[in-house]
């Protein structure tokens, strides 16, 4: 997928209300060779998703070794809006919190006094820092099941107007 399409989908409405939602389902294939699906939050920042994790995150030797992930943001209700992204995973080390990762619980509802400790216990946790997983989309594609739909699907609805026409 070339580059200027994968901005069209990611810059429709429809996906930029799900990017702006909180968690995402991050797909990639574990150290032992199997795949993993793990919900995790994410910052959206224009042009890449960061998720943050702990550097001693299981997550992080598979990423190192295959670096390929896909991700799934999408909602509850019917019908459901689904935005399906691939690219490709570069670990960032930092020291202290990244900004990302207070971005990413913005919208958890805390009282201000809450927010305060919540924030000192991540600083507490964390104090040796955390790891930026940083993903550029390659690949991206929208399902809203109004004016998008599964590709099986759409071959299927292809297939049936072709008969049609035969």
């Amino acid at each position: 997928m070339e580059s200027n399409e994968v901005i069209e989908v990611l810059n429709r409405p429809i996906s930029q209300e799900l990017l702006a939602r909180d968690v995402t389902r991050l797909a990639y294939v574990a150290k032992d060779g199997t795949p993993r699906n793990v919900p995790i939050i994410f910052a959206w920042n224009g042009s890449e998703i960061v998720m943050c994790t702990a550097k001693n995150s299981p997550k992080l030797p598979g990423l190192r070794e295959n670096p390929a992930v896909a991700l799934t943001i999408d909602t509850e209700v019917h019908p459901p809006k689904i935005l399906l992204i691939r690219g490709r995973a570069e670990l960032d080390y930092v020291d202290g919190i990244p900004d990302e990762y207070l971005q990413q619980t913005s919208t958890y509802e805390m009282t201000p006094e809450q927010r305060v400790g919540w924030e000192a216990e991540v600083r507490s946790l964390y104090h040796d820092g955390m790891v930026r997983i940083v993903v550029t989309p390659t690949w991206a594609k929208l399902i809203d099941f109004e004016t998008t739909l599964p590709s099986a699907v759409e071959e299927l609805l292809q297939q049936r107007i072709e008969r049609q026409r035969a």
